[in-house]
């Protein structure tokens, strides 16, 4: 559907879409770079300031991803005035307010549309360094991979959506969401790491792969390393599995060795999150000081969950 559209062909881009990155950056000047991103989506929580809070973090998780500093942002909304009053979306702006001063950025502005349900996100400007830009494309092997949060998000809202979470994991899952992955970026920043994403949408797996495209490299993940929140893994059991979860597993598994591994943890290492952690390649001499460098900054459920190898690129056991 994108082959037909022209590529970037300015001298000051320096990331543009063809590595599949969390963002795109632009040259300024010698000494700064701007990182451009955006992103938005319905609610997957019932309060309105709690989902303002999540999809604030989610969009500034992407200038992390890339090692930079937020800057300035700006709201995007879509609401449904003649179903829901005011209050509620002033509720929403007023969450993504709190999280930009978390930040330590100001919200400057923004777009309102009419729409069936409620959009939020947030269109993020972040600046750093042209030399010192982390991406998708410098996993080498040998470099150990660390997910910075637990994963499952996708499925805990899922069972709350259904009135499934008899384990009460909605709390742990709404913390985890709306906590900013700054610390996890000053930690990678401080220990030297070689390439990194955040995990969202396409799920650990998929994101995953798109480094490993973009680095021309594959994986070993152990599963069981793989921090979980609290009911994912029941309510994986339970089958409250969204529909893109299963997406992302059906569009990947061909690429996956996962012999003697049953397939449901395909389909929870695909779960799509929302506002999950950094994935960092470490060089393996750095991956000490790195989890270290993620403890002096509050980063509690980091862990080191595989490593990246040679031989055919673009491929990912499970052990």
């Amino acid at each position: 559907m994108l082959g037909g559209l022209p590529g970037p062909s300015g001298r000051n881009v320096i990331v543009a879409g063809n590595t599949s990155d969390d963002a795109g950056v632009v040259r300024l000047s010698d000494d700064v770079a701007l990182i451009l991103t955006t992103d938005f989506f319905t609610p997957i929580v019932d309060d309105p300031f709690t989902f303002g809070r999540i999809a604030a973090a989610n969009s500034l998780s992407d200038v992390y991803a890339m090692g930079g500093t937020p800057f300035s942002a700006l709201n995007i909304v879509g609401f449904p005035e003649k179903t829901l009053p005011g209050e509620v979306l002033a509720r929403i702006l007023k969450g993504g307010a709190a999280v930009a001063a978390e930040a330590g950025i100001d919200i400057v502005g923004g777009h309102t549309l009419k729409s069936e349900e409620p959009i939020y996100g947030l269109a993020v400007t972040g600046t750093v360094h042209p030399d010192r830009v982390l991406g998708n494309a410098l996993a080498a092997a040998g470099d150990r991979l660390v997910l910075t949060k637990p994963i499952g998000s996708g499925l805990v809202t899922t069972a709350f959506k259904q009135g499934k979470d008899s384990e009460g994991a909605i709390d742990e899952a709404i913390e985890t969401m709306a906590a900013l992955n700054r610390g996890a970026c000053e930690a990678m920043i401080a220990s030297g790491a070689r390439a990194a994403t955040d995990v969202t949408g396409f799920g650990l797996l998929g994101h995953l792969m798109n480094l490993l495209e973009a680095s021309g490299v594959s994986a070993e993940i152990d599963w069981k390393k793989v921090p979980l929140l609290k009911g994912a893994m029941k309510y994986l059991d339970d089958g409250c599995i969204c529909g893109g979860s299963r997406t992302n597993w059906n569009d990947l598994k061909g690429s996956v060795d996962s012999t003697g591994t049953e397939e449901k943890i395909g389909i929870l290492l695909s779960d799509a999150q929302t506002s999950g952690g950094l994935l960092v390649a470490i060089p393996p001499e750095q991956e000490e000081a790195f989890h270290e460098e993620l403890r002096r900054r509050g980063v509690r459920r980091a862990a080191t969950i595989g490593t990246v190898t040679g031989g055919t690129p673009s491929r990912i056991t499970l052990a």
